[in-house]
């Protein structure tokens, strides 16, 4: 039985997970990496491409992680279709096929869906009500927000003309 309540969001099951739109939305942008998926990501991303030895040189966990291991993930990852591979020679050679950005925007959507019932103006309280935020960070926010509005507003203006 699923116990659903209403948020600004949608609808929530008895275990806080979205439905509805919020829901639709996080399920059509994919799925989000798992932690070791996302070190893997985050290694290719600066590599641009790699075999599964150079990906563990370039790991900098200590101890180094298994091969097979990540030879496993990465075949979980092309099936999520996060990474692609070509053959060269008897090597896999991966590449991820997302942007961080695309990656990071998931991320920042499955928070506020899970933890914030879809709201940002309430992901962004629980930031300026944090304690570790200095003055300069704060300042640098308003700047980030003035320029975007600034922005937003100039583009809706050349679509108005």
């Amino acid at each position: 039985m699923i116990k659903t309540s209403k948020t600004r969001g949608g609808l929530e099951d008895r275990f806080g997970f979205p439905r509805g739109d919020m829901a639709r939305m996080l399920r059509s942008a994919g799925p989000l990496p798992t932690p070791a998926e996302l070190r893997l990501l985050e290694i290719l991303w600066r590599l641009g491409e790699g075999t599964i030895d150079e990906i563990l040189e370039a790991s900098d966990e200590v101890p180094s992680p298994n091969y097979k291991t990540v030879q496993t993930i990465l075949r979980i990852m092309e099936g999520k279709k996060l990474v692609t591979h070509r053959v060269n020679g008897r090597a896999f050679v991966f590449r991820p096929r997302v942007q961080r950005e695309e990656v990071n925007r998931l991320s920042v959507r499955s928070l506020l869906a899970r933890h914030f019932s879809g709201s940002p103006a309430d992901l962004l309280l629980n930031l300026l009500e944090d304690e570790r935020i200095d003055g300069a960070e704060l300042k640098a926010m308003e700047d980030m927000i003035h320029r975007y509005r600034q922005e937003k507003q100039g583009a809706q203006k050349n679509r108005n003309r």
